[in-house]
């Protein structure tokens, strides 16, 4: 068409020949960049999963942490590469009817809700051992961690005193005003002497509902990712050897695991902006033992 154009104007072609050659020149040029660069996204992506200390990120945490790394690929093909390449965690379908927790239990700011809750897992010496864990509801942070043999009451409280003094400076009357506590309707959280404590710190208790673990979902999901990256992975000669465990990792994880919500930064540094603190600071409010 354009040809004859040309022939029927009486123009040369040789300008548009030049013209046509180049622009092919070019179209060339960027499919080969687009190939390579999808060639070698896949290798981008295992050097990103391998380099992680943690187990269970999707792919928006592993696309924040390409381009980390100065590689530049949207959300969707990083899902679609990762989807091609079998790199994607499995998981399962979500339900579709309503319930009665539907809506959110994210807070805005830190010290305004926390929840807690308790798994198990086996040591080789000791047998049984009891995880509690108390996870901060607007920046996923551990604020408390603790093992033992027993589930009682006072066991359960210790990860809850642990978050105070970490957070509040003291174990005080009425130091955490302001501050609620999401649990579950198990016998150690129901119990007077938890909730009188509770209650003496100025906590103010926020069951959730009965049969929908989902009210309490920040700690829930705490305790999926403690299992995929530890005691599920690793095992344990005593519970002291447990709960050393347990401490190095909440550290570990408040350093470095990816808050999407807050811009992919770590629950560190979420917490040191709110605060008004130094990361390095705040990096440094151990978790006791």
């Amino acid at each position: 068409m354009v040809w004859r154009v040309l022939r029927v104007c009486g123009v040369s072609r040789a300008p548009a020949s030049i013209a046509l050659s180049k622009r092919r020149s070019r179209t060339r040029h960027r499919v080969a960049l687009v190939r390579s660069a999808h060639v070698r996204t896949p290798d981008h992506i295992r050097r990103q999963i391998a380099a992680s200390r943690l187990h269970g990120e999707g792919y928006r945490k592993l696309w924040a942490r390409l381009r980390f790394a100065g590689v530049r690929a949207s959300p969707r093909r990083v899902r679609r590469v990762m989807r091609e390449n079998g790199l994607l965690a499995p998981h399962r379908v979500g339900r579709t009817e309503t319930k009665p927790h539907d809506g959110t239990i994210i807070t805005d700011k830190v010290n305004e809700m926390w929840g807690t809750d308790m798994t198990q897992t086996i040591t080789v010496r000791e047998g049984r051992a009891n995880v509690f864990v108390t996870v901060e509801h607007a920046n996923s942070e551990v604020v408390g961690i603790h093992a033992s043999r027993s589930a009682n009451r006072f066991e359960a409280l210790e990860p809850v005193r642990q978050g105070v003094h970490r957070c509040f400076g003291a174990i005080a009357p009425g130091v955490a005003r302001g501050l609620k506590l999401r649990h579950d309707h198990g016998s150690n959280y129901m119990s007077g002497d938890f909730q009188d404590e509770i209650e003496c710190l100025g906590i103010e208790a926020s069951p959730s509902f009965v049969r929908e673990p989902e009210g309490n979902g920040v700690a829930e999901r705490f305790i999926r990712t403690l299992k995929e990256n530890l005691l599920w992975v690793r095992t344990f000669d005593t519970i002291e050897e447990l709960r050393a465990a347990l401490v190095d990792f909440a550290t570990r994880y408040n350093e470095t695991w990816l808050v999407a919500r807050h811009g992919y930064r770590t629950p560190v540094q979420v917490r040191a902006d709110q605060c008004r603190l130094d990361p390095k600071a705040t990096a440094n409010l151990k978790l006791a033992a």
